[in-house]
């Protein structure tokens, strides 16, 4: 933990890292906000728009862990430069796109280049910072996450309804473009972390530490698609919400998962990783026990307070956890927890449709508290393990 006085500025390095989350997170969130103009667009229904969501998701659960273990030893700045520019190029040929199965194909395509940036974003920092700066450099790249839920993804949507999608995936191919030559000439060469052997992925899915805390990233982002998946039919349905008010309580979630998340990049090197998920979830598991009892969408705009706060933060802090545990090791283990997010929204919307089905939509809150609940646990439960049974050192390094 650092000292209590004034923290050393972090590097401008971080910056086009940070700004590379921004663009890959507003390509992947943004298409929520167009899937009513694709569908009329291509002449398609909305449930088959949305398997963009879906497929996307899956890709990239797939492909980071691959990624990580196939490029391993590729030095940084060509990697990631060549990542966002591959998210250009295929978000261009997307926006081109007549049939809804080739923007299908070229969707998921791109999708490439997300599962590559942000974890192997996150697993170099710890070659750019100081030990002690570590934790407050990951979650500060991690903030273009949150940014993107504020400004990309309305702005996807405003782009996508005014103009129409294509301008929407053409938007975020200019974004890509900028951002992969900003960081090309800001990055510097030989950013080459430790080569992972069989040995070093043996090491990492064999850890029950690893694994746990990685664990405690898919019960959450499943906790909380519980009810997330659903929530614009909730809030017209049960809550009488309007488009504005929907669109005001999104923004508002938007702006706390950012000011959350930047909280926990200033003071994680203070409080500690393991404490900052437990502080996070906390925020989460106090905003959705809102929701069990809110009786209109005003009282939501208290729930969304907390939940917003710990959306963002929480992720934040599961990576520098898991740098944190070991640190050779965070090719695979920001690969895997990267994983874990997408399978989380999976299993959520999945458990969410089946709860809407046979319970209806008025049971989604119980359930997802339930769910984030269960996420503290598992937490607490993997940090009481980690303490007992660290990791040993170096194992990441081919022998």
């Amino acid at each position: 933990m650092s000292s209590l006085g004034p923290q050393p500025p972090l590097p401008r390095v971080l910056w086009p890292l940070m700004f590379g989350n921004f663009v890959i997170a507003t390509g992947v969130m943004m298409v929520t906000g167009i899937l009513t103009e694709v569908s009329i667009s291509l002449n398609v229904s909305i449930a088959t728009a949305g398997q963009m969501i879906s497929t996307s998701a899956l890709c990239t659960c797939i492909g980071a862990p691959l990624f990580a273990a196939w490029a391993a030893g590729w030095d940084r700045q060509k990697l990631l430069t060549a990542s966002l520019l591959w998210y250009s190029v295929l978000h261009a040929l997307a926006a081109c796109s007549e049939q809804f199965s080739a923007l299908l194909g070229w969707r998921a395509l791109a999708m490439a280049g997300a599962a590559i940036f942000t974890p192997q974003a996150a697993s170099c920092v710890g070659l750019l910072v100081p030990g002690e700066q570590r934790g407050r450099a990951i979650t500060f790249i991690f903030l273009g996450w949150s940014i993107a839920s504020v400004l990309g993804t309305p702005l996807g949507a405003w782009l996508g309804g005014t103009f129409g999608w294509r301008y929407a995936f053409a938007f975020i191919s200019m974004l890509s473009l900028v951002s992969g030559l900003w960081l090309w000439r800001t990055l510097p060469t030989g950013i080459v972390p430790p080569a992972l052997s069989r040995a070093a992925w043996s090491t990492t899915l064999g850890s029950r530490t690893m694994m746990l805390t990685v664990s405690v990233t898919m019960v959450s982002a499943a906790g909380q698609f519980i009810l997330f998946s659903y929530l614009a039919p909730y809030l017209k349905n049960i809550m009488g919400a309007s488009t504005t008010t929907l669109s005001l309580l999104l923004l508002m979630y938007g702006l706390f998962g950012f000011i959350g998340n930047a909280f926990i990049a200033r003071h994680i090197d203070r409080i500690g990783p393991s404490r900052s998920v437990m502080i996070s979830l906390g925020c989460m598991v106090c905003g959705l026990a809102l929701w069990t009892v809110a009786g209109s969408a005003a009282w939501l705009a208290w729930a969304f307070l907390p939940w917003g706060l710990g959306v963002f933060s929480a992720n934040s802090a599961q990576q520098a956890r898991l740098v944190q545990l070991a640190p050779d090791l965070a090719s695979a283990s920001v690969a895997l927890n990267s994983s874990a997010i997408y399978a989380g929204q999976a299993l959520g919307a999945a458990m969410g449709g089946w709860i809407v089905l046979h319970q209806g939509l008025t049971a989604l809150p119980p359930f997802a508290l339930l769910g984030m609940v269960l996420a503290m646990v598992v937490s607490w439960q993997s940090s009481r393990y980690a303490r007992s049974h660290p990791l040993p050192q170096h194992a990441a390094q081919q022998g």
